[in-house]
C-alpha cells in the first residue's frame, strides 16, 4: 500500500464533504480533518452566520429574499484558517465570536431557507473550493456546492444526544436548555423542509451515526475513507 503521509509523495488534492444537521459534529471534524491533511477548513454555516450578522446590524428582515440577496453582494465574507481554526471576517472585521452567539444562529437559520441567497452563497464556496485540497462542512455541500466532491460525509446523531452535545458546548444550564433544545429542533425542521437544498444525505455519502461514537472514533473513520480515496486514485 501506498504511504500518502510521505511527504515526497505527489497527491491530487480532494475536495471534501462533510454534512448534518446542526449539532451532529461537523465543526469539530471538519476542522480536525483538515489540520491532520494539511488542507483549508470551508464553514458554509460561518458564510451564512457573517451574511445573518450582517443583516441584523442592518436592521434587514430576515423575509426580504431580495434584500439579502443585495446585502449579500455587497459583503466581503472571508475564512482565515489560523491554528486554532477559521477566523470569519466581515467587510475586513474579525466576527469569529460575534457569530456564534445565539441570535446570530437563529437569524441564520431564517436567512439560510432563501433560494437567491443560497444561490449566492454556493458560487462563493465553488469559487473557494474550486482547487482542491479543501474539508467543507454544510448542510448542502454534498448535495449541491459540489455534488462531485471526492469524499462525502453525512454526519448524524439522535436529536436528544445533538441537543446535549450543543448545550455541553454553549455551557447552557436550567430554563435555558429547553429553549436552546426548542431551537435546535426548529433548525432542523427547516433545514429539512426547505424548498431550496434540504438537508439530506447525498446518494453516495457515507453516512456515519456519530450517536454512541466519542470524537476520535468519527475522526478515525473520516481519515480511513480518505485515505482509502487517495489510494484508490493513485
Amino acid at each position: 500500500m501506498t504511504d500518502h503521509s510521505d511527504p515526497s509523495y505527489p497527491q491530487r488534492k480532494l475536495i471534501i464533504a462533510i454534512d448534518g444537521p446542526a449539532g451532529a459534529g461537523k465543526s469539530t471534524i471538519a476542522s480536525r480533518l483538515a489540520r491532520k491533511l494539511g488542507y483549508v477548513n470551508l464553514e458554509s454555516g460561518a458564510m451564512y452566520r457573517a451574511l445573518a450578522l450582517k443583516a441584523i446590524d442592518k436592521d434587514a428582515s430576515f423575509d426580504d429574499e431580495a434584500a439579502l440577496v443585495k446585502l449579500a453582494q455587497e459583503s466581503r465574507i472571508q475564512l482565515e484558517p489560523t491554528r486554532g481554526g477559521n477566523r470569519t471576517l466581515l467587510d475586513g472585521q474579525d466576527v469569529s465570536v460575534r457569530i456564534r452567539e445565539r441570535d446570530v444562529t437563529e437569524a441564520a437559520s431564517r436567512v439560510s431557507v432563501h433560494p437567491e441567497v443560497r444561490a449566492w452563497m454556493v458560487a462563493r464556496q465553488r469559487e473557494m473550493g474550486a482547487g482542491g485540497g479543501v474539508v467543507m462542512e454544510g448542510r448542502d455541500i454534498g448535495t449541491k456546492v459540489f455534488p462531485d466532491a471526492d469524499v462525502k460525509i453525512f454526519l448524524d446523531a439522535d436529536p436528544v444526544v445533538r441537543e446535549q452535545r450543543r448545550m455541553q458546548q454553549q455551557k447552557i444550564k436550567g430554563d435555558v436548555a429547553a429553549s436552546v433544545a426548542a431551537d435546535l429542533r426548529e433548525r432542523d425542521r427547516r433545514d429539512r423542509t426547505r424548498t431550496a437544498s434540504p438537508l439530506k444525505a447525498a446518494e453516495d455519502a457515507v453516512v456515519i451515526d456519530s450517536t454512541k461514537m466519542g470524537e476520535e472514533e468519527v475522526l478515525a473513520l473520516a481519515q480511513k475513507l480518505v485515505a482509502e480515496r487517495l489510494e484508490a486514485s493513485s
